[in-house]
């Protein structure tokens, strides 16, 4: 979704509809699947890699401001996880003295979103970010609650937590309703009591990317037809939504960007992880739409048209 730079949404996006989801409890669905390959519902965001100027600046922000912690640490690389968990969510890598990422974006990355598990987490990290000066942005989706930040290079976070499955409402459209409606920040304070935000508690996850692309109708025939994401939220002007296993989105797409590749020496989204339990079938799906698909290891790798990097990685249930 996009980001609000205050703590008011504008109320001239007072119903941006972007989030999608299977209202399971009330027997609905909803969404576009793919023709042909479709991915399990199983599948999940993975690790993001940023590229940063600094990685002992950047340390101190992902480190005191979203209270991730350093898995593993070189003189130009950080693994990042959340609490007790061992699942990476960030790789920072460093290139020294590397542009900030402009305000208006190239291609790549918009924003990743980091899903706390609970209210309560959230709560404890708006009072946190709130107290640091560093919330750039706010808002209410109806399925979801988010607050919007920057890093020192300029590069995009949320982090949001979902609202309860039985309060999404699907649309006649086969949409779910989003509203982007003003945050009731001292609620959300509140529901996260008297304990201090210190650390991304255990349950954090990695909960969609949000990416800047050329043309949607491209957007859709990679990410969509090729990878097998379903397509989930798509009358948003200049927005396209997909997700797996009726997750309101995994990925969101945008031509809100002026427009172009991000240089090698800026500030940028190396790579973002997919994780299936068919990274093969992925792999096969992209060659069979005229994608290059090249095995890497343990993992496929395949660019986008905008040459974004995706991973698609073995899920291990």
């Amino acid at each position: 979704m996009a980001p609000r730079r205050s703590i008011e949404p504008p109320k001239s996006r007072s119903a941006c509809n972007i989030h999608l989801e299977m209202v399971e409890s009330a027997g609905r669905s909803y969404g576009v699947q793919p023709d042909g390959f479709r991915l399990p519902e199983e599948t999940r965001v993975g690790r993001v890699r940023l590229q940063v100027a600094d990685l002992g600046r950047s340390l101190e922000y992902y480190e005191g401001i979203l209270g991730l912690r350093a898995l593993a640490r070189s003189a130009d690389r950080a693994d990042l996880v959340p609490a007790s968990d061992d699942r990476i969510l960030v790789e920072l890598r460093e290139r020294r003295g590397a542009r900030p990422a402009p305000r208006r974006g190239t291609f790549g990355l918009f924003h990743f979103a980091i899903l706390l598990p609970d209210r309560v987490a959230l709560g404890r990290f708006l009072r946190h970010a709130l107290g640091r000066g560093v919330v750039s942005g706010v808002a209410h989706h109806a399925v979801s609650e988010s607050i919007y930040l920057t890093d020192p290079d300029g590069l995009g976070i949320e982090v949001y937590a979902d609202r309860p499955r039985a309060e999404w409402r699907a649309q006649a459209d086969r949409q779910l309703r989003i509203t982007t409606e003003p945050l009731n920040v001292d609620d959300v304070i509140d529901a996260g009591g008297a304990q201090p935000w210190t650390i991304a508690p255990s349950g954090t996850t990695m909960g969609h990317v949000h990416l800047h692309v050329g043309d949607l109708d491209r957007a859709a025939a990679f990410y969509h037809h090729a990878v097998g994401l379903d397509k989930t939220m798509w009358t948003y002007p200049g927005a396209l939504f997909f997700s797996a296993g009726g997750y309101h989105h995994h990925l969101g797409t945008n031509t809100w960007s002026s427009g172009e590749a991000a240089p090698a020496d800026q500030a940028r989204l190396l790579s973002w992880d997919l994780e299936t339990t068919e990274p093969d079938a992925v792999a096969h799906s992209l060659s069979e739409a005229g994608y290059v698909a090249s095995r890497h290891e343990d993992v496929w790798r395949a660019a986008d048209p905008w040459g974004t990097v995706l991973q698609i990685r073995e899920l291990m249930i």
